[in-house]
């Protein structure tokens, strides 16, 4: 066998270049992030007309508030004037209008522009046009996703159809009600590393039986290697002595009302390009959102939903919250030690992925495709 050559069975991974250089995270940004739906908050967290959030998105920082009629817009958060940053703070509540640290320039709810010094002897400033710079919205399962592009590609062809592709049907997830469900935990992950090593950790389970020992003992096919989401429509089952998805394998909730019987004892995985994870289980969700900030550095932002009579009944959800979070740390902690063999001459050319891990190789086709 030549230096070149690799046994049928393996495929090459993506070089070491597409984790560290800066290049490939700017291209990544501007082609990937800047381009296709981001999952960028939960609805909920915006109850009353006023209250905001700001999310980067590549390398835009959008202003996501509540409106007076209570709906939902999004803003790059950037002044019209000389540029400032509007909004400073991750998180807010406004009155009636945000206004610019540096000249007051004063923005309504719903962007246009409505007061700025000496504005009345500018009668020709149109107060749509030099209003906030709006960017496409859509909200679904309770979530806003956030697209920069001038013409957004197709919500059902891109964010839906990766539900279709997982589960085999896109009303198969209908039945857990996302949007109805509640925030139990929630939990912010700063994980050094890039963000494609965490998709692809996610994406499968050949580390299951290495480093998730609570994981598998809760699913024991896991511990086999091949993750839920290879088949199109498999779920995990629960192993025969567990009764639900906590930490220990002790009883979780009531089953969701819409949960079918065949999707019960059962655990789902979903990955939605570029940055979403869903995970779901009879008695609760489990949403990631991830926030690439650099080559090395990924917020991950981390939802438990629950049905409103545990959140509002103030039922302890420590137990499920204990077991994925635990998979998460597991999962966080293997990415950061990837992520400086990233720069070794030893992955210059890539690695290689085992039969169990070859859908990971789509990724990375997509990656390269998108970049090219």
């Amino acid at each position: 066998m030549t230096a070149t050559e690799q046994p049928s069975s393996l495929i090459r991974t993506l070089g070491g270049r597409f984790y560290t250089d800066p290049g490939v995270f700017a291209a990544e940004q501007e082609k990937i992030f800047e381009q296709m739906w981001f999952c960028a908050v939960r609805g909920s967290d915006l109850p009353n007309p006023g209250d905001f959030r700001t999310v980067t998105i590549g390398r835009e920082s959008v202003l996501i508030s509540r409106g007076r009629d209570g709906g939902l817009r999004a803003f790059l958060n950037v002044c019209r004037h000389r540029g400032a940053r509007l909004c400073t703070t991750e998180t807010g509540s406004v009155k009636r209008a945000f206004q610019c640290p540096y000249h007051a320039w004063t923005y309504g709810l719903d962007g246009k522009l409505i007061a700025a010094p000496n504005l009345t002897s500018m009668p020709d400033v149109d107060r749509v046009e030099y209003g906030l710079t709006g960017v496409h919205l859509r909200e679904w399962l309770g979530y806003a996703w956030i697209s920069l592009a001038e013409e957004p590609a197709s919500f059902a062809d891109t964010v839906q159809s990766a539900v279709t592709e997982r589960l085999g049907a896109l009303d198969a997830i209908d039945g857990y009600e996302i949007d109805e469900l509640r925030v139990g935990r929630r939990i912010r992950y700063e994980v050094k590393a890039n963000w494609k090593l965490i998709i692809e950790n996610f994406m499968e389970c050949y580390h299951c039986a290495t480093i998730h020992p609570e994981l598998t003992e809760v699913l024991p096919e896991f511990a086999d290697g091949y993750a839920a989401q290879y088949y199109v429509g498999h779920g995990a089952e629960f192993g025969s002595g567990i009764s639900g998805f906590t930490v220990d394998g002790s009883e979780g909730f009531e089953k969701l009302d819409g949960v079918s019987d065949d999707q019960d004892r059962r655990y789902y995985a979903i990955t939605i390009r570029p940055q979403v994870f869903i995970n779901l289980v009879p008695d609760h969700v489990i949403i990631h959102r991830m926030y690439p900030m650099a080559p090395d550095l990924t917020i991950v932002e981390c939802d438990w939903l629950y049905a409103e009579q545990v959140v509002s009944g103030g039922r302890d959800v420590s137990r499920s919250v204990e077991l994925f979070h635990r998979v998460n740390e597991q999962d966080f902690d293997a990415c950061e030690r990837c992520q400086p063999g990233m720069s070794s001459r030893a992955y210059a050319n890539g690695g290689v992925l085992v039969p169990s891990e070859h859908h990971i190789g789509q990724f990375h086709a997509w990656v390269e495709r998108v970049l090219m």
